[in-house]
This record gives structure tokens, C-alpha cells and sequence, in this order.
């Protein structure tokens, strides 16, 4: 497909498709136990970044609080969301219990840090600004 016939500069291309998906993702953790530190969620963030870019996906925007966190993912129709959630909240599971054992031992117990279930809200309908504003305004606390 031509340049010209894409008019915004958001939408990708691939073979035979033409896509601009985002989605609003909300992990939090087990128990909604107030267990991550400023240093694991920004550790969080660096983690998620790198386990999109596996799945060829952006994450474009991400904030969290010491019991949940939010992220907005620009995604290909090829990436099955919850294969996505899963390597998302699994991998950052597994690292922050590597880099952050003791502390993680102290709030989080039976090999989970992540609640098995998650929100996952499709932006299509809203406009981007509003959604990242959103997550932008969802506040870390002092620590």
C-alpha cells in the first residue's frame, strides 16, 4: 500500500492488513498487596518494554503504583493478547523475583507476584490523548 493512501502516520502496514490497535492493559499484583518499590516498577517498566518488542508490539505509555500497574500497548493482529498478557506478567514475575528476592518474599508468596487476572480495554473508541492522559495521571506514591 502507497504512502499516500495512509493519511496517518499511526497506522502500520503489514501483508495484506492495515492496523492501528492499542490496547489499555491493568495488572496488579496478588492480594493487591502493596509490595513494589519505585526502583521494581521503573525495573517493571524496562522489562515489559523489552518483552513487547518481542512480540513486535510499542509500549507507549506505563505507570504504576506499588499494587497494580497500566500500560498502553500498540499491538499487530497477529499477537494473541492474553499469549501477550502472559509473557508480560510472567517474565516481570520471574526477573523481579531474581533481582528483588527478599523484598518480593516479604509481600508475595507461592511463586505469583501478578493476579491471574488482568483488564484489558480496547482504545479504538477513545481517543489516544484521553487514554494516555489517564495513565498519565494515575500516581506513583512517595515512598
Amino acid at each position: 500500500m502507497s504512502p499516500r493512501w495512509n493519511p496517518n502516520p499511526d497506522m502500520r502496514t503489514g501483508c495484506h492488513v492495515v492496523h492501528h490497535l492499542h490496547v489499555h492493559l491493568v495488572s496488579v499484583t496478588t492480594y493487591r498487596r502493596n509490595a513494589f518499590t519505585d526502583a521494581m516498577l521503573t525495573r517493571t517498566q524496562e522489562i515489559r518494554r523489552e518483552v513487547c518488542g518481542n512480540f513486535e508490539a510499542e509500549l507507549k505509555q506505563f505507570n504504576s503504583e506499588q499494587d497494580h500497574v497500566h500500560l498502553l500497548v500498540y499491538y499487530p493482529p497477529k499477537v494473541q493478547l492474553s499469549e501477550l498478557v502472559n509473557s508480560l506478567k510472567g517474565v516481570s514475575s520471574r526477573r523481579l523475583r531474581q533481582e528483588h528476592s527478599t523484598h518480593v518474599r516479604r509481600y508475595l508468596w507461592g511463586g505469583h507476584s501478578w493476579s491471574g487476572s488482568y483488564f484489558a480495554g480496547s482504545c479504538d473508541g477513545a481517543p489516544l490523548t484521553a487514554v494516555k492522559q489517564y495513565i498519565e495521571n494515575q500516581q506513583r506514591p512517595v515512598v
